[in-house]
């Protein structure tokens, strides 16, 4: 490995790691099966998303979707709906277009080369080596920031992991180590380390069973590792969100395909520069629709954060009369909103309509 010379016993390493994971991994759904398709879909979901979170999601997926041509053939806005709340929602397009990929390009069968696996849309260098060693049993690098935080301990590796680069450093590491024999145990248990034991703020140094071979430990800086920068902080937008109601129906707008929450449904929202009366919020609302919007009524506001930005929203209902809508709009009632994928914000202001009654 350029720049770093591992000088721990390696078998005896693989052998720690590979029968501690045996005995403790946690009993999730995906290490119950060696499908690839399956496999792939839980990696990424569970890209930024707590396992917990992941784990219902996991089963109603694979239980709308049992194969890949069965994904590969769904309803765009049937997936969206599928992964409602789950959030960054490119991720499930990027499956999905994947997936097609391997439907058109490869019979129905997941790659089994890093290079093909690769080319797949959505597929970075992580989940290919997931994939590639958890369901084939290949001995290819899986470096995620758990790998990262329990390799920069173990090895003392004081480069910066928030930099891209860095990515290399650890890839040339668990490729020189990993387990020829079982590189999926490996993989997982580094993985499963990583989430149990070497955590980000209180490791469990004293519970680690790789303990003996960590030179963070012995020199007392394992509360100094891994070097992270600091992000850099979210930029914050004001919204007021509309639930204009005409009758027993609401105004849905579809969301423009590309960008955040692509395709997906919303209540009116309009980016404001500062806190709107509901007489202004009217104003505003008439003026976009063309038509007439009166009794606007403030029923929540809430913050709603993304990875990159904050919504500062404050939400309203209000009555609609004779409104000019665009292709993108429609009416639709409670049942049929129902049946929308909408994201998290969203949620949270039909939530408001539902506690007082209106939907």
């Amino acid at each position: 490995m350029e720049g770093y010379i591992i000088t721990i016993e390696k078998e005896q390493f693989q052998n720690d790691l590979i029968t501690w994971f045996h005995e403790e991994k946690r009993d999730l759904p995906w290490r119950r099966t060696a499908d690839p398709y399956q496999i792939w879909i839980s990696e990424i979901m569970l890209q930024q998303t707590r396992v917990d979170t992941v784990i219902p999601y996991y089963k109603r997926f694979i239980e709308k979707f049992p194969t890949l041509n069965d994904l590969a053939a769904a309803d765009e806005e049937v997936l969206l709906k599928q992964w409602e709340g789950l959030g960054y929602y490119s991720r499930a397009r990027n499956l999905q277009a994947g997936v097609r990929e391997v439907a058109e390009k490869y019979g129905g069968k997941v790659p089994e080369n890093r290079k093909e696996i690769s080319s797949l849309k959505g597929v970075g260098p992580y989940t290919a080596g997931a994939v590639l060693s958890i369901a084939y049993g290949l001995p290819e690098h899986a470096v995620d920031g758990n790998v990262m935080r329990v390799l920069s301990r173990i090895l003392l590796i004081e480069e910066d992991i928030a930099k891209p680069k860095t990515r290399k450093t650890f890839e040339e590491a668990v490729t020189e180590l990993i387990s020829h024999e079982d590189p999926s145990a490996f993989n997982q248990g580094l993985m499963e380390l990583g989430a149990l034991i070497c955590t980000p703020t209180s490791p469990k140094c004293l519970l680690c069973p790789m303990r003996e071979h960590c030179a963070a430990f012995h020199e007392g800086r394992q509360h100094a590792l891994p070097v992270k920068t600091k992000a850099k902080s979210t930029k914050a937008v004001n919204y007021v969100m509309a639930a204009i109601r005409e009758g027993e129906n609401y105004l849905m707008e579809k969301r423009p395909s590309t960008g955040l929450l692509a395709n997906m449904w919303q209540f009116t929202l309009v980016e404001v520069p500062q806190h709107l009366e509901a007489s202004e919020v009217e104003e505003v609302l008439s003026g976009q629709f063309k038509g007439l919007v009166k009794k606007a009524e403030k029923i929540t506001s809430f913050k709603h954060v993304f990875s990159h930005l904050t919504w500062n929203v404050e939400g309203f209902i209000a009555e609609g009369q004779n409104l000019e809508i665009t292709d993108d709009m429609k009416w639709v009632n409670a049942a049929e909103m129902e049946e929308l994928p909408i994201s998290g914000p969203v949620q949270k202001m039909k939530t408001a309509l539902k506690s007082r009654g209106d939907v």
